[in-house]
C-alpha cells in the first residue's frame, strides 16, 4: 500500500461546491455545480439576525414627498426583530428518526474531498434521511483540527442546511474545547450539537453533570453515550436531570434495549447508536430511531426499516452487512466499503487502515446478496487490491 504525505497547507479551502438534485443513478458520475461561498459571519443567513426596517412609521407617498421622518434610536430598537435563526427548535430535533453519521472522504493528499462529500450527503437527502452528524467518529472528527472541523460544518450548512438537519459533533473531553467548538458550530449555522461525555481521563458524576450543563446551554443538543469508546457510562440519573433543560433534545444510546426502554418510558427521546439493534429498539422498545453508520451505504433500506413499521425480514436481511461493517472498529469497514463501491477515493488517514483481502471479497458477496441497486453509487462493486489504497500519515 502506498503512503503519501501532503506537502500543501493543512487547512481546507473554503467550500464552494454544491450538488443539484438528481436521481440516484445520475448523482454518481455527474459534475458538480458551483455555488458562491458562504458570506462572512455576521451576514450569514443562518446567523442570529436582527431585522431592522429603515422606516418604523408608515406614511403615505404624499407625506414622504413633503417631509422626512427621522427616527430615534429608541424607535429603531423597538422595530428590530430578535428571533434566532441559528438552529431548529428542540422539538424539530426530537422528531428525527433516521440520522446518518456521515463519512468524510479524502483526496490523495489526505485533505477533504468536498466533491465526494457533497455526493454522499445529497444521496442521503434523496433517500429521505432526516439528519446528518458532521465530524462524528464515523466522519473522523477526531482526526481533524477544530478549524477544519468547523469548516466542514459550515460547508454542510451552506450547501444542505435547508434540506437536512445538520448536527455538528462539537463534544470534547475538555469542557473548554467543547464550549468553544459548540459556539463556533452554532455561529456557522448548525442546527444541533452532539456531545460526548469526557473520555480517557474521565471524571466524577458531579464533574460529568457540570460538563454537560455547560456545553448544552447554547442550542439543541444530543448527548452521546458510548462507554466502549469513552470508558465511562453516563448514568441514567444524570440524563434525567439534563432532560429538564430547554436545550436537551435526547440521547444517542449504545447500551442496548433495556436502556432505550428506560428512557422511552420516561418520555426522553433516545436514538439507538447500534445499527444491529435499531429495528427492535424502534418498534419494540419505544426508541425514537437511530444514528446510523450503515445508512451511509443503504440509506433507502434504513429509511424503510425505521419508518414503515416492524419488518423482521428486512432487519434480518441487513444483519450480515451490519456484522461485517463492525468486525473492526468503525469507520474502518465503512471506509473500505465506500472505496469498493467507487464512491470515494480509497484513501485512509492513519491510524485507520483498510480491511484485509478476505473481508474485501466478503463485502462484494454481501452487496450482491442484498442487491447492488440498494447501495449508493452507480459503478459496480469491486475487490480492491492492497496497492489500490493510499495510506496518509500527514495531511
Amino acid at each position: 500500500m502506498e503512503r503519501t504525505i501532503c506537502s500543501g497547507p493543512t487547512t481546507t479551502a473554503w467550500p464552494q461546491s454544491r450538488v443539484s438534485s438528481m436521481s440516484h443513478g445520475e448523482l454518481f458520475g455527474s459534475r458538480l455545480s458551483v455555488a458562491s461561498p458562504r458570506p462572512a459571519h455576521g451576514s450569514s443567513p443562518r446567523s442570529i439576525q436582527t431585522k431592522c426596517r429603515s422606516q418604523a412609521l408608515k406614511v403615505s407617498s404624499t407625506e414622504v414627498s413633503t417631509q422626512e421622518k427621522t427616527l430615534s434610536a429608541r424607535d429603531l430598537w423597538a422595530e428590530c426583530g430578535t428571533e434566532s435563526k441559528t438552529f431548529r427548535s428542540v422539538d424539530d430535533i426530537k422528531k428525527l428518526r433516521l440520522i446518518t453519521a456521515v463519512k468524510t472522504p479524502y483526496l490523495e493528499c489526505g485533505r477533504f474531498d468536498l466533491a465526494a462529500y457533497d455526493k454522499l450527503v445529497r444521496c442521503q437527502i434523496l433517500n429521505k434521511v432526516e439528519g446528518i452528524i458532521v465530524g462524528g467518529t464515523t466522519g473522523e472528527g477526531q482526526l481533524m483540527s477544530w478549524d477544519d472541523h468547523i469548516r466542514l460544518i459550515a460547508h454542510s450548512v451552506t450547501c444542505f442546511g435547508d434540506e437536512i438537519c445538520i448536527i455538528g459533533n462539537t463534544g470534547s473531553n475538555a469542557t473548554n474545547e467543547a464550549i468553544k467548538a459548540t459556539e463556533a458550530g452554532f455561529d456557522v449555522g448548525m442546527h444541533a450539537a452532539l456531545h460526548i461525555n469526557p473520555y480517557y481521563g474521565k471524571t466524577s458524576r458531579r464533574g460529568m453533570l457540570e460538563h454537560f450543563d455547560k456545553v448544552i446551554g447554547m442550542g439543541p443538543s444530543i448527548i452521546y453515550n458510548v462507554p466502549g469508546r469513552t470508558g465511562q457510562d453516563i448514568p441514567t440519573e444524570i440524563v434525567e436531570q439534563l432532560a429538564k433543560g430547554k436545550h436537551f433534545a435526547g440521547i444517542k444510546e449504545c447500551m442496548g434495549h433495556d436502556r432505550v426502554k428506560h428512557y422511552a418510558e420516561r418520555n426522553i427521546e433516545v436514538w439507538s447508536g447500534n445499527d444491529d439493534e435499531c429495528h427492535d429498539s424502534r418498534w419494540i422498545h419505544g426508541g425514537r430511531g437511530v444514528i446510523s453508520v450503515v445508512s451511509n451505504l443503504v440509506p433507502g433500506l434504513m429509511h424503510e426499516l425505521l419508518h414503515t413499521g416492524r419488518d423482521d425480514a428486512l432487519n434480518a436481511r441487513l444483519q450480515p452487512l451490519i456484522t461485517w461493517l463492525f468486525k473492526e472498529p468503525n469507520p474502518i469497514g465503512l471506509n473500505t466499503a465506500l472505496s469498493q463501491l467507487q464512491v470515494i477515493k480509497p484513501v485512509f488517514r492513519l491510524p485507520y487502515y483498510p480491511l484485509c483481502q478476505a473481508m474485501r471479497e466478503e463485502f462484494v458477496k454481501i452487496v450482491n446478496d442484498i442487491g447492488r441497486e440498494h447501495f449508493i453509487g452507480s459503478e459496480e462493486v469491486m475487490v480492491l487490491e492492497d496497492d489500490d489504497f493510499k495510506i496518509v500519515d500527514r495531511y
